[in-house]
């Protein structure tokens, strides 16, 4: 575990907006906040659907990140910042994440939009006091809303949907002016996107509603403006009835251009193009989960990345990252894997394997893996098989589609999530290649890391081949120029199969560390 950090930074690389917060940590999983910053970026717009970062898009976010990094570097605070569907879904990702470290010093994660639901409750259970109720979670971006059903700091079900108010602003309401029939377009979409989620949410139920995001706020500043009273300083737990974001919506449908709406009492200018479109996933969502009322949540994604790191760099174990994670691994392999129990010894094979390769200092392509590695190869051994459930033949294909594209998979980054989901493309069959376009996007320690942990992973299966659990351990030892794998029986079991299918698999191990690697029976 990295040290315990007194200041810390956390900025949400939105698709409209980037915010950032610098907090001081007073506790486990307490923090006060510092100073926080937004600016509105736009990372999402003029591009489409948003399969591009067009390059001034990529440049405006570029700079703005160096602001923010040079904010948080008066209080001396390191800084996490996480990325989330303008970045995760662009074909071109790649460039602005390079430039964002090379010109403004920031390293982004992008995370997928369910880790985003994830983060987004721990930063809402520091604002609203929900922990012991089943709460149904809202979230509307520029690119995607997350929700999410959860009890005490539990996930028990997120999904993330392409809907955003920049999104639907493109694709629905792009010009100054409403045409005649966009806004039933835009809701009809938005109910049949929802709609197929509404059973799960109701087979879990929920006791409060809460919603969080700087749309849900803008909708609820619309709506307490009709009131006629004062505007509050904070609209953090505020109530916004069905009827309330029903009324909203009838005011912004009823003024046909931007510069209209933008006349309507309580609606923020620089949100004018985009608050339709917000407002409708809204109402949209109130209507799929049948929420009558929801409180707003004035912490969302970035103070849920400040308690995520407080508890990353303190050990906590409440939201810890690797148990979540963890977790949420072992929930995939119950969903998809026939053979759990010949995983998880696989898995138990490849991390003591891995524990003595790296503490043999000669080996020095392995001596620097470090901890996080050790994590990705258990998750790799244990979900190398769940494409078994689509067919046996190419399963190691299969496998590395259902980690890619799962929704179950929390508490990781988007690139850790296609570092296990290549760990389980390559258990069997051709190794990594350069041709092959998932590796060749990755970075060159990446790569490294990838071949390195295949090597591994494909000796660790060999030694199961019987699924009998006839290995009970290895030892390592170098002898010369030899790596030496003795393999230890489980009692009397024979281990002739074990050995002759590791060592047919030992070629990638022998390439990585540039050694022959020799396999036999330990001695009795």
């Amino acid at each position: 575990m990295p040290e315990p950090v007194e200041t810390l930074a956390a900025i949400d690389v939105g698709t409209n907006s980037f915010h950032l917060v610098v907090a001081r940590v007073t506790g486990e999983d307490r923090f006060e906040v510092v100073t926080s910053e937004k600016e509105m970026v736009r990372l999402g717009t003029g591009s489409g659907d948003m399969k591009r970062l067009t390059p001034e898009a990529i440049q405006r976010g570029v700079d703005t990140l160096r602001r923010m990094k040079q904010i948080a570097d008066i209080d001396g605070a390191p800084v996490r910042a996480v990325a989330t569907s303008a970045v995760r879904e662009a074909e071109n990702h790649d460039e602005f994440v390079t430039r964002a470290r090379e010109e403004a010093g920031v390293e982004v994660e992008v995370i997928s939009g369910v880790e985003e639901a994830r983060l987004i409750h721990l930063g809402v259970l520091q604002a609203v006091p929900v922990f012991d109720q089943r709460l149904l979670l809202c979230d509307i971006g520029g690119g995607s809303t997350e929700v999410l059903v959860g009890e005490q700091g539990q996930v028990l079900t997120a999904r993330s949907f392409k809907l955003g108010a920049v999104r639907l602003t493109n694709r629905f309401f792009p010009g100054e002016r409403l045409h005649p029939s966009a806004v039933s377009s835009c809701r009809t979409y938005i109910r049949s996107t929802l709609s197929p989620y509404g059973r799960e949410v109701a087979a879990h139920g929920f006791e409060v509603a809460v919603g969080s995001s700087g749309t849900i706020q803008a909708v609820a500043a619309i709506a307490q403006a009709t009131t006629g009273a004062e505007r509050p300083r904070s609209f953090n737990r505020f109530r916004l009835t069905s009827d309330d974001v029903r009324a909203v919506a009838k005011a912004l449908t009823g003024a046909p251009s931007v510069k209209q709406r933008a006349r309507i009492p309580g609606v923020d200018a620089e949100r004018a193009d985009i608050i339709l479109a917000g407002t409708l996933i809204l109402e949209g969502v109130l209507e799929a989960f049948a929420v009558d009322e929801l409180q707003v949540s004035e912490y969302a994604l970035r103070e849920g990345v400040l308690l995520d790191t407080i508890q990353r760099s303190r050990g906590g174990s409440l939201h810890h990252l690797r148990d979540v994670s963890r977790r949420s691994v072992l929930h995939l392999v119950e969903l998809c894997d026939e053979e759990p129990e010949h995983s998880a010894h696989v898995a138990r094979l490849a991390v003591e394997l891995f524990d003595q390769l790296t503490a043999l200092p000669e080996l020095t392509e392995l001596a620097d893996l470090g901890e996080p590695a050790r994590e990705y190869l258990e998750a790799g051994a244990l979900l190398a098989n769940v494409g078994l459930f689509i067919s046996h033949s190419r399963h190691h294909l299969h496998s590395y589609y259902v980690v890619r594209n799962t929704e179950v998979l929390t508490g990781l980054t988007d690139d850790e999530i296609e570092i296990i989901a290549l760990l389980a493309r390559y258990h069997r069959k051709s190794g990594p290649k350069a041709r092959h376009p998932e590796f060749a996007r990755l970075s060159s320690d990446d790569q490294r890391l990838v071949r390195a942990l295949s090597g591994i992973l494909r000796v660790a299966i060999g030694l199961d081949r019987s699924h009998a659990h006839r290995v009970a351990a290895t030892r390592c030892h170098l002898d010369g120029d030899l790596l030496v794998i003795e393999v230890v029986p489980d009692g009397d079991a024979a281990v002739e199969l074990e050995l002759f299918t590791a060592e047919q698999r030992r070629e990638l191990l022998e390439e990585v560390i540039g050694r022959t690697v020799v396999l036999r029976a330990a001695a009795t």
